[in-house]
């Protein structure tokens, strides 16, 4: 069973989300110590986070960048204001998804089921490493790693670096990578993948890899 941990300070919320998730088969925690958010969350390691943006002591989007520090746990962000600026911070910052106020609670349960699906198969590997040149790439932790340095990816970082490795030298085309990360492109916002492509290049360029991912106008991106 898989536990979904819910970041969010309304009690009526908090509750009604608790039993929407455990009358769906899935074990429901509620984040109480707000202080203490981050601590909590990696003592419970839970599979994904539902995390509200406006919590108390610490803004979501601040606590998303913390746990990204440590953890490539999913991350649902939820807010109820309808804001481009803060679902593109989301998604910058690491987020899985996003989703605003009031939501129609079957499509929640579609994201979570989604983004479990993808954060646990979406890896086509034989063993814990892919290898690109002299780079290796530990998808069971997340990183990249290269004569001594690690680098952490993000999930998303993560998705798109794996589709693009096991399709190398070939090109992609966005709608692919579209389709990998959020498993369904009438949800997808296009300036989220440009931005977490924007970062995977950044840091494949700190470990000596600056020109790995070309844009082919028009068409996509290759691995080369």
């Amino acid at each position: 069973m898989n536990k979904i941990m819910i970041v969010e300070d309304e009690e009526l919320i908090c509750n009604e989300l608790s039993q929407l998730l455990e009358n769906n088969n899935y074990e429901a925690i509620i984040l109480n110590d707000f202080k203490n958010a981050l601590n909590e969350i990696l003592e419970v390691l839970p599979d994904l986070i539902l995390l509200d943006i406006n919590i108390p002591f610490i803004n979501g989007e601040a606590l998303l960048q913390n746990l990204r520090k440590e953890s490539n746990i999913p991350v649902i962000m939820v807010t109820s204001i309808n804001s481009e600026m803060d679902e593109a911070l989301s998604i910058s910052y690491g987020a899985d998804d996003y989703i605003i106020k009031p939501y129609n609670p079957n499509i929640l349960l579609l994201r979570i089921g989604a983004v479990l699906k993808r954060t646990k198969t979406n890896y086509n590997t034989n063993g814990n490493e892919l290898t690109y040149k002299e780079l290796k790439f530990d998808f069971q932790k997340g990183i990249i790693k290269k004569d001594g340095i690690e680098i952490e990816l993000t999930k998303n970082e993560m998705i798109i670096f794996s589709y693009l490795l096991n399709n190398q030298n070939k090109i992609v085309t966005r709608d692919e990578l579209m389709t990998a990360l959020w498993d369904n492109t009438y949800y997808v916002n296009e300036n989220a993948l440009t931005v977490n492509i924007s970062r995977l290049r950044n840091k494949l360029k700190e470990i000596g890899y600056a020109d790995a991912i070309d844009t082919r106008k028009g068409l996509g991106y290759i691995l080369s």
